[in-house]
Order: structure tokens, then C-alpha cells, then sequence
């Protein structure tokens, strides 16, 4: 009776042994059960604009020292014009352009909105340079830039680098894509944008 009580004795023993084992999974579960993207994260860059969409709220800094937000022009057709450079042949034409049609495009109520990579203070110098009675936009990041595919490559002399494409958007009043202009050609540019937001 003796011999077979010590042969029960190895089994508790191995029973034991064991419990570190299966406590393993347990202690890895709660690595495995955090997904990086399991939360909605702010500020993700938002979808790109369509057509016929309406487009994603978004707010830069602007000219005169407040942010500018979309939302905030809910109400009034609106266009968003994307140039290269600040003090530039080309963009100096254009702005000069959409600022002498300013009245007409108010009367048309629709409103008006330059947008670059520039920082505010170029934009600050260059509108008061030029009297632009619009505010400029500085998108340094190119986070809107990019919500509107205007960002490209470009050669200039032989090189190669990515840049801004002139182009142009037209929203409704509840903030819809209504019209884009891609590759713009700044002669003629601001006055068929006004006929097609008059036509809105």
C-alpha cells in the first residue's frame, strides 16, 4: 500500500508543473487584442474632392490673422483657386484677374479664395502688394493641396520636382464640387469661371 502512494505522489507533481504553461496565453492576450487603428484618429487627411461631392470640411491659415474654414462659407458659391508661387508672372496675372472680377463674382454670390504652399507672411506681403480683396490661404503642408489633387510632377529647365498645378474649383452654396479647371491657362481663366458661377 505503501509502494502505490508514492507513485501517486510524481502526478500531483507534473499536475502542478503545468499551471505556468497554460497561464501563457493568458498573459499575451492583452498585447494582441490593442489594434493601432481601432479608434477614428483626427486630423487623417480627408477624402479627395469629386465632382458632383460634396467636399470635406477643412480650415488654413489665412490672410488678416484668422484661420479660414469651408464650413464657415456655407451659403455662397465659392471658388478656390490653387496657383504655384507667390510674386510670380503667372500667379500675379491671375490674382490680378479674379481681383478686377471681384465685384461681379460678389454680385453673383460667390466668393473667393487663393490657396498656395507659401507661408502667411509671403501671402501677407503679396496680397497687400497686389490689393487682393480676397483672402490667401497657406496650405505649407499641402494637406489641402492634396484633398484636391493639385499636387504634381513638374519639370522646369531639365528638373524634375512636385508642385502645384493651377487649377481651379467651383462649389455650390452647400458646399458641393460643381466645376474643376486642371492645367489652367491664366488668360480668359477668371472670366470663364465667373460665367460658370453665374450660370450655378
Amino acid at each position: 500500500m505503501s509502494t502505490q502512494r508514492r507513485a501517486r505522489a510524481p502526478r500531483t507533481s507534473r499536475t502542478t508543473s503545468t499551471r505556468p504553461a497554460t497561464a501563457r496565453p493568458a498573459r499575451a492576450r492583452p498585447a494582441t487584442a490593442r489594434p493601432p487603428t481601432a479608434r477614428p484618429v483626427r486630423g487623417l487627411r480627408a477624402a479627395t474632392a469629386a465632382l458632383g461631392e460634396r467636399v470635406a470640411d477643412f480650415s488654413l491659415p489665412a490672410t488678416g490673422g484668422a484661420a479660414w474654414r469651408l464650413a464657415d462659407a456655407s451659403g455662397r458659391k465659392l471658388v478656390l483657386y490653387f496657383y504655384p508661387r507667390d510674386n510670380t508672372p503667372g500667379c500675379t496675372l491671375e490674382g490680378r484677374d479674379f481681383a478686377q472680377l471681384a465685384a461681379s463674382f460678389a454680385a453673383a454670390g460667390t466668393a473667393i479664395v487663393g490657396i498656395s504652399r507659401d507661408s502667411l507672411a509671403s501671402h501677407e506681403k503679396f496680397r497687400d502688394q497686389m490689393g487682393f480683396p480676397f483672402p490667401l490661404l497657406s496650405d505649407a503642408d499641402e494637406t489641402v493641396c492634396r484633398q484636391f489633387d493639385v499636387i504634381r510632377q513638374k519639370k522646369l529647365y531639365g528638373r524634375s520636382f512636385l508642385g502645384v498645378e493651377r487649377s481651379t474649383f467651383l462649389l455650390d452654396a452647400h458646399g458641393v464640387l460643381r466645376a474643376e479647371w486642371r492645367k489652367v491657362k491664366v488668360t480668359g481663366h477668371a472670366r470663364a469661371v465667373l460665367a460658370a458661377a453665374e450660370a450655378l
